[in-house]
Order: C-alpha cells, then structure tokens, then sequence
C-alpha cells in the first residue's frame, strides 16, 4: 500500500474525503469539530480543534501526516512540524479549487483514479444545479453572513455555489479576499443599501438567530428582512471548503432560492 498509512485530519474536509474514497483505515485522528461522516466521530479519536491542537496527543498516534487549513491553522502545522511531523496545509477558496483539492489528496494517497471519479462526480452534480438554476425567471439578490459581530460576508466558495444555485452574491468583491479579517463589513447600512431579496446566515459554530438580524437598525427596509427570507445554512454543510460544501450545502441553497422564485413567480 502506497502513501501516507497514519493521517491526521485538523479540520474536516480531509476526513470526508478521505471515508468518500474509502482511505478512512488511514485515519488515525480528526478535528473535535467533525460532523460529517457521522461515523468519523464515534471512530476517530478527536485531537484539534481549529486553531489549537493536542499536540502531545497528536504525536502520540505516530502520524506520518497532518493535513490543515489555512493560515489559521499556521502556529499548529509549525508546532508539528517542529516534532518531526510531515504536514500538508491546503489554502484552496474556490469551487475548482476544491475539485483539485479532491484529486490531489486522492494522488498523496495513491488512489488518483478513484479521487479524479470521486471529483468527476461532485463537478457533474454541480453542473445538474447549474442548469435547474439556468430555468428561473429571475436571480435573487443573496447576503450571506459567516459571522455576525462583526459582520462578515462569504468567502469565494460560498459566493460560487450561491451563484450555481441560481442567486448573486450581495458582495462579490469582497468574496475574492481570502482572509475573514477582510471581508468584515465595516458598515451594516450597506447591507441596507444593496437590498438583498434573501439573507443566508451560516454563524461558524453557533446557530444562526433571524429576529436578531431582522432587528438590526434600517434592516427592515431590506427585501429579504419585510418578506421573512432569512435562512440558516447550518456550517458544517457550507463553511468547509470540502465535499459537503459542493454537495448538501449548495444543494440547500438551490432550494431556498427556487422556493423564493416560485412566491415571486
């Protein structure tokens, strides 16, 4: 058997795609915050969370590979790195760049068929939501909120997928920024200013409370506050940049948008 034998997962995109391409014997931890697959969690030892680790734990299972994040996860892939430990952190924000991150993983494992399947799958379920989205009469308007204080728009995944759905990201320009920090909207008004006809509410580990954003000062100006279209999108299922993301969450927002386009048909 070829590659790594004993990974690491420190958020839970690996994990998912490692049990889709069944290399979960791999598995040796995860990240505390891993939902999907279910049975990951009853399975795997939990030994990180996002922006901190269990790094005597960790060592202890003999990784010969940690895969990561992001520069959020910088200080924990040194810390391991520092001990001897091979360590791959991913930096992908697009929707390609989450089909490449399929196939690439699925190489470092030695399975680069089954991952180039696997991603030929995710792309085609993708293009059948594209074209339901082609048949509506008309694209909503979407602000999607990662966070609320402060207020954060959706990074470039989020913004793609809400366009393959069959919406317009309320704020494309500030989906390309890469780092949360920058995609802070330093005034709510503008909010209020670009009329969103729908609000998505993805809160990163806490749930999303509609009647506190409807609330906020001038929002009930908004098209989507006066018509009751606020949603959550729960964020496991959108907030990951892995398989969920491009399968149930897209999925969702699909189906809050051609809801919304049947009551303003």
């Amino acid at each position: 058997m070829t590659g790594p034998q004993r990974i690491v997962c420190l958020t839970e995109e690996p994990t998912e795609t490692l049990y889709a391409l069944g290399e979960q014997h791999r598995i040796v931890g995860i990240s505390g915050f891993t939902v999907r697959p279910p049975q990951a969690r009853k399975e795997k030892p939990k030994v990180s969370a996002f922006t901190s680790a269990k790094i005597g734990e960790i060592l202890a299972l003999k990784p010969d590979l940690a895969i990561g994040f992001s520069d959020i996860q910088a200080d924990i892939a040194a810390e391991l790195v520092r001990h001897g430990v091979e360590v791959w952190i991913s930096n992908h924000r697009s929707v390609d760049g989450i089909l490449d991150y399929v196939r690439r993983l699925g190489a470092l494992v030695g399975v680069v068929a089954k991952a180039d399947a696997y991603a030929d799958e995710l792309a085609k379920g993708l293009d059948g939501i594209r074209g339901q989205a082609a048949t509506l009469p008309r694209r909503p308007k979407v602000y999607f909120e990662e966070w609320d204080e402060p207020q954060i728009t959706g990074i470039r995944w989020v913004s793609e997928l809400v366009r393959i759905a069959g919406g317009d990201d309320a704020f494309p320009e500030l989906a390309v920024e890469p780092l949360a920090k920058q995609r802070i909207l330093a005034d709510g008004g503008e909010v209020v200013r670009r009329a969103p006809d729908i609000i998505l509410g993805s809160w990163c580990g806490k749930k999303f409370r509609p009647e506190k954003v409807a609330a906020r000062p001038g929002w009930q100006a908004i098209p989507a506050v006066r018509d009751g279209e606020l949603h959550e999108i729960k964020s496991p299922l959108i907030l990951q940049p892995g398989p969920a993301a491009l399968t149930d969450g897209v999925r969702e927002i699909a189906a809050i948008i051609h809801a919304w386009a049947s009551r303003h048909a």
